[in-house]
């Protein structure tokens, strides 16, 4: 299994869910560190290139996890977390990485 890193910035994320979508976050967060490879590829879309990194959504597909995979560490890196809406998870997720 994998182990989890979490950009500075993604605790103040977590902090803007609801208490049901923490929950789901935490369910959602286990199933991508059994399987990172479950997450859909991001790409080069619109200005904000996120190649390389995967999302997965939680909470029906209301919000998104946006993590890069890094092998050799054996690390899943959690770069943003938030809704689609728009498309402040992936502008943020920009911005971090």
């Amino acid at each position: 299994m994998y182990s989890v890193k979490f950009h500075k910035e993604v605790e103040k994320d977590l902090e803007k869910l609801d208490a049901t979508s923490r929950i789901l976050f935490t369910k959602t967060l286990g199933k991508i560190l059994q399987s990172p490879e479950l997450g859909k590829d991001l790409r080069n879309t619109g200005g904000i290139d996120l190649s390389g990194y995967k999302k997965m959504y939680f909470d029906g597909k209301k919000k998104r996890i946006v993590y890069k995979v890094k092998e050799k560490e054996v690390i899943v890196y959690i770069i943003s977390v938030g809704k689609r809406e728009k498309m402040d998870v992936y502008k943020e997720a920009f911005k971090r990485k």
